[in-house]
Parts: C-alpha cells; structure tokens; sequence
C-alpha cells in the first residue's frame, strides 16, 4: 500500500522534465529490454545456460531467490533463479512456476515488462530462471535519490499497463524492489511469485491508483479466453487461479468502461 501512495504522489507531482533514472554503460543499449524480438533465443538459452556459480541478491527479498552467474561466453550473463515450491510461505501461497506464467502473460498481453523466464531443472529440483535486467534503477533508488518521473504520454501508457497488469494476476507483493526503469524511463517489473492466486482485490483501485489504460492493452485484456490462458499458462498456476484471473478481468473491464462513461474516454481510454 505504501508504494501504491507514494507512486500516486510521486507523479501528481513530478515536473515536465525529468531526469534519466539510469544512464547506460558506455556501450550498452538505452533500452534495457534487449529481449524484445529475440523471445525465443533468450527463452532457449535461459533453459539451458551453464551456471557457473550463485550469490543471494544484494538488495530485495532473498528467500528462494539466487543470482544466478552464467559461463562467460552465452547470450546474457546473469540470470534470476528463483527455487520455492507451490506452497505456503508465511501465510502467503508463493511459487516460483508463478514467474513463469508471469512472462508466459506478458507475451500474451504483448507488455514487455517482465523479463524472459523459463522453467527449467537445477540440481534435480524444478526451478525458473529469469533474465537478469541490467542498467536499470530500483524504485527505491529513484525514489532515495528524488529522481522525478517524466511527464509523458508514452509513461503513462506504460504505468497504465504496469498497474492494470498487477490487478489482473493479483500482485499483492508489488513493492520498491521489484520495479526498475531504464535510461529511457522503460518499466521492468520482477518477482511474480505471489501472483496468480484466488484474491479478488485489486491492488491498484481502478478509478484512484490506476485511472487510465491504453486501447490497444485494453482491448487484449478484454480477449483473453479461459481455452487460450489454460493453454499457455495452465501448468504454471494452481487450480482456480485462471477462472479467478478472469473474473478479475471482468472486474476491471467493468469499472474502466463506467470511469470512461463517468470522466470521459478521451480522459481514461488512451490512444
């Protein structure tokens, strides 16, 4: 809840111009998504890429989670191994097959904020392996350094899908650590692991917290098909988590197209 408020202020405040949250190494891509049109490359290398060795992450919730170092010599060299089992942790139901139907989503909804993820098998146990993100900033840090956010049209449109995204899949552990934004201000959402569960609140309160959707998004949430989700993401989720899903979507789709009618669809439905 404290990051739902402190993004909500942050942008009602943020002047027109704003600084970059992450400037590239010399050499690197602004645009920190270097997966975008090579899918199914880093998909395959992320099933079979040698680890060289793990670390606990630095900063952010370690539990389950290691950093993963690849043999130099493949397509990327770091990687996000994430090892909990579906169960209950500290009261919560958290998976680590969950980051995979994250990505699996991602694709489906043509985001591109959650990084390539793959399920894959490391010292006998199922585990996922993520892309690691680099040049990138935590939410933390930009919101520890008082970096503003950029008042454009093409940020709104992707906080817009970042919001409505976490309210489809019932992130209820979105928070400072696991959103980054690259020198071209390109949000990276990581960690889904307690996604995909039967919860129906939505994190970000449609009308409040999350206030505008971009058509194009919109109209790919509202023709997502139970067939089409158990296809894709049905052996990643428990059993519920796709009727529950759509019922969210319906809840959405519900509340966006009464805002629309209440402040205008000019207002709530961008181009």
């Amino acid at each position: 809840m404290r990051l739902i408020l402190w993004l909500a202020v942050a942008l009602s405040l943020a002047p027109q111009q704003a600084a970059a949250p992450v400037a590239p190494a010399a050499g690197a891509p602004a645009d920190s998504r270097i997966w975008i049109g090579h899918y199914a490359e880093y998909e395959e290398f992320l099933k079979t890429a040698e680890i060289d060795h793990l670390n606990n992450p630095k900063v952010g919730v370690t539990g389950g989670t290691r950093h993963a170092y690849f043999k130099p010599g493949g397509l990327a060299p770091e990687g996000a191994m994430r090892t909990l089992k579906p169960g209950r942790y500290d009261g919560y139901f958290e998976s680590y097959k969950s980051e995979v139907a994250a990505y699996k989503l991602d694709r489906i909804l043509e985001l591109n904020q959650v990084p390539p993820t793959v399920e894959r098998t490391y010292m006998g146990q199922g585990v996922s392996m993520q892309l690691w993100t680099t040049n990138v900033k935590m939410l933390k840090e930009v919101q520890e350094q008082k970096i503003a956010f950029p008042v454009s049209l093409e940020f709104s449109r992707q906080l817009g899908r970042q919001r409505v995204y976490d309210d489809l899949v019932a992130n209820i552990d979105e928070n400072a650590t696991n959103l980054m934004f690259d020198a071209q201000w390109n949000i990276i959402k990581v960690d889904c692991s307690r996604c995909f569960t039967n919860v129906m609140t939505l994190p970000f309160e449609i009308g409040k917290q999350a206030n505008r959707i971009d058509r194009p998004f919109f109209e790919r949430i509202k023709a997502l098909t139970r067939d089409q989700l158990r296809k894709e993401i049905g052996d990643f989720v428990e059993g519920g988590a796709i009727d529950a899903m759509l019922a969210r979507r319906d809840d959405i789709v519900k509340k966006f197209e009464k805002l629309a009618k209440e402040k205008g669809e000019a207002l709530v439905i961008l181009p």
